[in-house]
């Protein structure tokens, strides 16, 4: 299975971007879609693994191999081992468009997206095109929501035989990362201190959140615990979901929300191994919502704002979503008997949502006011995409 959407909005790029990059997580399939966008295009294929000493060795002088593969498309995996590239593509690129090269000539798959933003920006402005590519959602698996919720989004985890054998990919998973993929990128971070900060934050995931309860936890400086906290977010495994501000004149919770941005890494970093165990587990509700909102923020369109809007006096939305001139309100709760509450009510006012909706567990879309309805997650996600 691979992103139709996404491999679409490629497609539509590859004529005019001579660089694209595709940013994701470890093992969430960026290869296979590259790829597979590779089979479709009309010219040759190169594909390069930079953690391959191999493959690496090829680049030793980057300029000369690209200029005798000028032809083909030339795939770079984990371009962010060898940053020094970005230079040499700018000026690639450019003596290639001199000759008349206008299409895709690099795809480009990262797993550490701000920094790979900031080093291809600096090289390659006006150059380069970008895409994420997340996990699997509702509307790929059809009707396999439960499974989706429990195992997450990686294709490995999710087309696992068993739940047994998905958990097992899923904690190898958070080892690989902390043993060997962020001592790679940050040398100096502890690996005991990052696991137990991890899972501090499956435990507090749809929770404001605190840099100092943290930091008392770990024994580390408020400061320390926030770059710790980027990190895993540079890495695309933790969101911080912004506040949504609104000029009214009401106090407004400015902290932002911490996720676990896929649920199946929540779980595993929790032990939650059965969908039995998830359903009587504290963290239901809130895994239930940061699972909601990662598929919501997959399919949105680029130019898509989005947060979540709460006052002090407790008028919330679980999100709000700018799209055009349209606004988006909407709750979220794990029940097959929805209800509004007055919060919601108030709060969807003082954002002036002109769309309300109430996501829950059920699948049907049915009215819950005069201008709110209750629908599925799978519903929602083929409204906005």
């Amino acid at each position: 299975m691979i992103k139709r959407f996404l491999s679409q909005k490629l497609e539509e790029l590859l004529p005019d971007f001579p660089a694209i990059a595709i940013l994701g997580a470890r093992q969430v399939g960026k290869t296979t879609l590259a790829q597979a966008l590779a089979e479709n295009f009309d010219q040759e294929s190169i594909y390069l693994d930079l953690e391959s000493p191999s493959d690496q060795a090829k680049l030793a002088e980057a300029e000369q191999y690209f200029n005798l593969n000028e032809s083909k498309l030339i795939i770079l995996d984990e371009i962010q081992r060898m940053p020094d590239l970005f230079q040499v593509l700018r000026g690639v690129i450019d003596r290639k468009r001199k000759k008349g090269f206008r299409s895709c000539q690099f795809l480009i798959l990262g797993s550490a997206s701000l920094e790979l933003i900031r080093q291809s920006s600096e090289s390659l402005a006006g150059r380069i095109a970008y895409e994420e590519l997340g996990g699997f959602t509702i509307l790929e698996v059809e009707n396999n929501l439960e499974k989706l919720w429990l195992r997450g989004g990686f294709p490995d985890s999710f087309l696992a035989s068993s739940d047994e054998s998905s958990m097992t990919w899923r904690q190898n998973f958070i080892t690989t990362y902390l043993e060997r993929d962020i001592p790679q990128i940050a040398q100096f971070v502890p690996t005991n201190r990052l696991r137990r900060l991890w899972t501090m934050l499956a435990h507090e995931q749809g929770q404001l959140i605190n840099f100092s309860k943290f930091g008392a936890s770990l024994d580390l400086s408020s400061p320390t615990v926030k770059s710790y906290v980027e990190l895993l977010e540079d890495l695309l495994l933790v969101r911080s979901l912004q506040p949504w501000t609104v000029n009214v004149r009401k106090r407004l919770v400015k902290t932002p929300k911490v996720y676990i941005r896929d649920s199946g890494i929540t779980h595993a970093l929790l032990q939650v191994d059965t969908f039995d165990s998830l359903l009587g587990h504290p963290i239901l509700g809130f895994s239930w919502e940061g699972f909601v909102i990662e598929n919501i923020l997959s399919v949105l369109p680029k130019n898509a704002d989005y947060g979540f809007y709460r006052t002090s006096a407790g008028a919330e939305l679980d999100l709000v979503i700018q799209l055009g001139s349209e606004r988006w309100a909407i709750e979220i709760k794990r029940t097959l008997s929805p209800k509004l509450s007055k919060g919601f009510s108030i709060a969807a006012e003082d954002v002036k949502a002109t769309h309300r909706f109430f996501v829950y567990a059920g699948k049907e879309e049915f009215p819950l006011s005069e201008n709110t309805n209750a629908i599925g997650l799978a519903g929602l996600l083929e409204k906005i995409n």
